[in-house]
């Protein structure tokens, strides 16, 4: 395809890396080489008629054809959709870190918008929102009937416009009401700390377009507090993922210069490639020509490494972890992750308008296809030290509606849970617990991984520890009968 039709990879649950010049119907068409089938567009167009004549109430054209684009793509698989103006648009702001709202991490608690934290320096932040409270209000609509995402919308909005929160507070007697103004956030995807002496913990919650260099710095400054550094904790836990080259640069960090990192393949020429630990593959061509990675201790390529999933660590996260495991670079260490292994391409229709679509699905170096499978960890570990809690009875790639199929193993991956009573269990136990910090002194993956790092036990899963009870029990009987 010539440089009219760029088109570019997205690995995440909705992110972009950039966009380019429209894509013409008819250019489509040619390039199939296929001929239109013109009796289901004469059908088409009947029943469009046939809406604008007989339906109860007048319907516009707009609406009509939207619908029916949004309903065409959407059909094809979960991460395929049409973007209206206002969905390409956070689109686009996601993929560059920031957005326009109060700056809060939330959950759902009891059919209100709970806050998981406060993001530093922002209008919440400076409004004394606590990690905790519970939105009960937003202006006058009530919290409990929305869905997480239609409150999300309302928060946000454009920048020096209020928003009156009620808040429901464990200390207050009384609901505290706070207004705030929103303002553009921006969002630090990569979060590092020394946790003790000669070990440190690196955070990657997203792959945005300021990943690599934010993730280069957090080493270089890491190394000058500690220069001795005997191992490194990467923690890529309920990271939905990205824009590829983040993958592939935060990837590079760790592996030799020139070594493949992911292919990709689909139905397009473009499709079919292979991505390489290069400069070229993990920064965009407006970008600046130096090479974040340049000034990166030489260490960093060597350090004893433990990679930390779950099941959000998805599409990007697991080309990471994915890469890192067949190379042996790294000890992968948590719960099988969400198993998204395909790619998005952004083709924007007008200047406000796009359509996401899978274009091919990627794999590891040794050729692994991810997708509906996901990354099984070297080893397994629960996410405290009395289980997993529900990171179990999240739903994966494999349980969505119309998920895209693994072309390398047709094998179903996991059986389905039907134990009832033992999810009430813990979904009883979810509601007693508090919400976990990532990288605090209560993280327990965290402490398992520095424990590795260090020759110490580590503490497995008990879903591992019984499934090798069940391969030994199976391997005596084999023994048995061969004797």
């Amino acid at each position: 395809m010539g440089s009219k039709f760029k088109n570019f990879g997205l690995i995440g649950l909705g992110v972009i890396a950039g966009v380019a010049g429209s894509m013409q119907f008819e250019a489509v068409a040619q390039k199939n080489g296929s001929p239109l089938p013109l009796e289901e567009l004469r059908q088409m167009a009947d029943v469009f008629g046939l809406i604008k004549t007989d339906y109860v109430e007048p319907v516009e054209d707009k609406k009509l054809l939207t619908e029916a684009i949004s309903g065409m793509v959407a059909s094809l698989d979960p991460h395929s959709a049409y973007l209206d103006k206002k969905a390409f648009k956070e689109l686009r702001e996601g993929t560059q870190g920031r957005f326009v709202g109060l700056g809060i991490e939330v959950g759902m608690e009891d059919g209100y918008v709970k806050v998981i934290s406060p993001i530093e320096d922002s209008p919440a932040y400076k409004a004394g929102i606590k990690a905790g409270d519970l939105i009960t209000r937003l202006d006058n609509t009530p919290v409990k009937g929305l869905t997480l995402d239609e409150a999300v919308k309302r928060m946000r909005g454009e920048p020096n416009t209020k928003i009156t929160l009620t808040i429901a507070r464990k200390e207050e007697d009384k609901p505290v009401i706070v207004t705030i103004t929103r303002q553009e956030i921006r969002v630090q995807s990569v979060k590092s700390k020394v946790v003790e002496p000669g070990y440190a913990w690196i955070r990657v919650s997203q792959f945005q377009e300021p990943t690599v260099d934010d993730l280069a710095k957090k080493i270089s400054t890491i190394y000058a507090q500690d220069p001795n550094l005997k191992g490194l904790v990467l923690d890529l836990r309920n990271d939905p993922g990205g824009v590829l080259p983040g993958a592939i640069g935060v990837s590079a960090m760790f592996l030799p210069k020139d070594v493949a990192v992911v292919s990709t393949n689909g139905q397009l020429p473009d499709s079919k490639q292979t991505f390489y630990a290069r400069r070229e593959f993990y920064t965009s061509s407006r970008a600046s020509l130096s090479d974040p990675l340049a000034k990166i201790p030489e260490a960093v390529k060597k350090v004893p490494m433990v990679v930390l999933v779950n099941t959000g660590s998805a599409s990007a996260s697991e080309i990471v972890a994915g890469a890192l495991q067949d190379y042996k670079r790294a000890t992968i260490m948590g719960t099988q992750t969400f198993g998204k292994g395909s790619v998005q391409t952004i083709r924007q229709l007008s200047a406000d308008t796009a359509v996401k679509l899978t274009t091919a699905r990627y794999y590891t170096p040794n050729g692994r296809s991810i997708q509906a499978r996901g990354i099984v960890p070297d080893l397994l570990v629960d996410e405290t030290p009395e289980g997993d809690g529900l990171n179990g009875f999240r739903i994966r790639e494999s349980d969505l509606q119309k998920h895209l199929s693994n072309d390398k193993d047709k094998e179903e991956v996991r059986a389905k849970v039907d134990e009832m009573e033992e999810e009430k269990r813990l979904a009883a136990l979810e509601k007693k617990r508090k919400p976990l910090e990532y990288g605090g002194k209560d993280d327990f993956q965290l402490v398992q991984a520095l424990n590795h790092l260090k020759g110490l036990p580590v503490k497995l899963s008990q879903t591992a520890v019984i499934e090798n009870k069940k391969e030994n029990t199976i391997n005596e009987d084999k023994d048995g009968q061969k004797k």
